[in-house]
């Protein structure tokens, strides 16, 4: 039997902010389009996987698995859950504390909620990607999944950093279109290692990345509209170094390691 079904009435906060959410997306007159949707279970465990690229990457997530009746519990910074005002309602919703420094503790914390028969969502990047390309990934999704038989979901989303990423050029205009590609289920193998598994992760993720920039509807209006465009695609974005450069910048700012 189902989480949903075991515990009917809880995810009564989730189901205000999907709420919310949806309602926010309309008025700001954001294009959402979900491809490989039905790829993401209605029933049982799996690990959604996704690249992060802007600040709002779990709420697009969220968006894409209401239309499955699922509730993703993301794996997000401790500290979030320390903030008087968003800790109360990241708890609500189960979503699981990540401190860097004792990541085995969130990791027991995964494997419980995926034997629970619930969906969870890592960022295996660890922060946001300057460059917009794929960063390293760490093995946690991968180790999960062959701790839990259970699947991984590819998922990559694109457009959301011209909404509310890292640059400054970043603003929430209406008509943003915004893509969400979620991939078919990669199970592990047998006798499958972390490190096999997540290098078959990731050079999905990178097939799915660069379907999500060639198909995406818009293009930049000018030359100084090609930020949000990678270096590598023709656009302005930094390169692959100076976005990896950044990312330990600004890790380092807030007090963060990338280890």
């Amino acid at each position: 039997m189902d989480y949903m079904a075991r515990f009917p009435h809880r995810d009564r906060t989730y189901r205000l902010v999907n709420r919310l959410g949806a309602a926010l997306y309309t008025l700001f007159g954001l294009r959402i389009s979900v491809r490989g949707g039905d790829h993401i279970p209605m029933h049982g465990p799996a690990v959604i996987v996704c690249n992060h690229i802007s600040y709002i990457d779990f709420t697009l997530i969220g968006y894409a698995a209401r239309r499955r009746g699922r509730f993703v519990r993301f794996m997000c910074k401790r500290k979030i859950f320390d903030n008087r005002f968003a800790g109360p309602p990241m708890r609500a919703m189960r979503h699981l504390p990540v401190d860097r420094p004792s990541g085995a503790v969130a990791y027991r914390t995964g494997r419980d909620r995926l034997r629970d028969d619930e969906v969870i969502c890592v960022f295996p990047e660890a922060t946001i990607s300057h460059s917009f390309v794929l960063r390293p990934f760490k093995e946690g999704a991968a180790a999960l999944a062959i701790d839990r038989g259970t699947a991984l979901i590819p998922t990559i989303g694109w457009g959301s950093q011209r909404i509310a990423g890292t640059s400054g050029n970043r603003r929430l205009r209406r008509g943003r279109a915004v893509s969400i590609i979620i991939g078919e289920p990669i199970l592990p193998g047998a006798g499958e290692t972390r490190a096999s598994l997540t290098l078959r992760l990731r050079s999905r993720m990178a097939e799915l990345l660069d379907e999500a920039i060639d198909t995406y509807p818009q293009t930049p209006v000018d030359d100084s509209d090609r930020w949000w465009i990678p270096h590598h695609k023709g656009g302005t974005a930094p390169d692959i170094d100076t976005g990896l450069r950044l990312d330990l910048e600004g890790l380092e700012r807030i007090g963060e390691s990338i280890d």
